[in-house]
């Protein structure tokens, strides 16, 4: 059946639940980079686009940038998972 790869849609979904799952502590580079399991040029790109539709915010704490989703990327999610699970519920997968 050869290799799956995630649409921009699953990578946005997966970016906004680790930095969901990381609470109001927000989620470091490094680890939203292994976590997601993405290229810096591409979660680079992701992200900008998350930053700019106000569903993260970017802080620097230490030197390091830290993400932290916002209200607007939690309604986001919770939207992106029901819909999900109704595309699962067709047989259809995002």
């Amino acid at each position: 059946m050869g290799e799956v790869y995630r649409n921009s849609v699953k990578i946005v979904g997966d970016v906004l639940q680790i930095a969901d799952e990381s609470g109001l502590s927000g989620v470091n580079l490094t680890s939203l980079l292994r976590r997601a399991n993405l290229s810096y040029g591409r979660l680079s790109t992701v992200a900008s686009r998350l930053l700019q539709a106000g569903l993260i915010d970017e802080q620097l704490q230490e030197g390091q940038r830290i993400y932290v989703i916002t209200s607007r990327g939690r309604d986001y999610l919770h939207k992106y998972q029901q819909f999900s699970e109704i595309a699962d519920s067709f047989g259809l997968k995002l």
